[in-house]
């Protein structure tokens, strides 16, 4: 896909292009062609060099804890879902999303394989939502 596709919401380089492929199952993710840098979720200029040379490839489901963190005090929309874990996944790519974790935080250590699930964002997820972010998939790690 070149980079000198128009910007605009149905690119994959912006936030709803990127959620509209995951909500069809497709991961994809930024690769700089300066650098190498992976973005996820992609962006039209590279955050390690600044270059607009950002080609969007299909990126794994599965990767490696690499932090997690235990959410105590959530939205208001998602107070009954406390504590939940969420984590920074190092995809097989090298690229990083963070993500909740499907698992209670003492189960959850560094280094742990975790894949990439996309389903249907719950009604206490879309009361927490933006307007704009009602419709989109959620994506959740699962451990392996």
């Amino acid at each position: 896909m070149s980079h000198d596709r128009p910007l605009d919401a149905e690119s994959p380089l912006t936030l709803p292009g990127f959620f509209d492929a995951l909500a069809d199952g497709d991961l994809l993710g930024g690769v700089c062609e300066d650098c190498g840098q992976v973005l996820l979720p992609p962006r039209p200029v590279c955050y390690a060099c600044g270059s607009r040379a950002v080609e969007v490839e299909a990126q794994p489901r599965e990767g490696q804890i690499y932090t997690y963190t235990a959410v105590h005090t959530p939205p208001p929309a998602l107070a009954d879902e406390a504590p939940y874990t969420v984590a920074v996944v190092e995809l097989g790519g090298g690229g990083r999303l963070l993500g909740r974790v499907d698992a209670d935080h003492a189960d959850v250590a560094i280094g742990d394989p975790v894949e990439l699930r996309v389903r249907e964002p719950t009604p206490a997820e879309r009361e927490a939502a933006l307007d704009y972010e009602e419709a989109w998939p959620v994506h959740v790690f699962e451990p392996r």
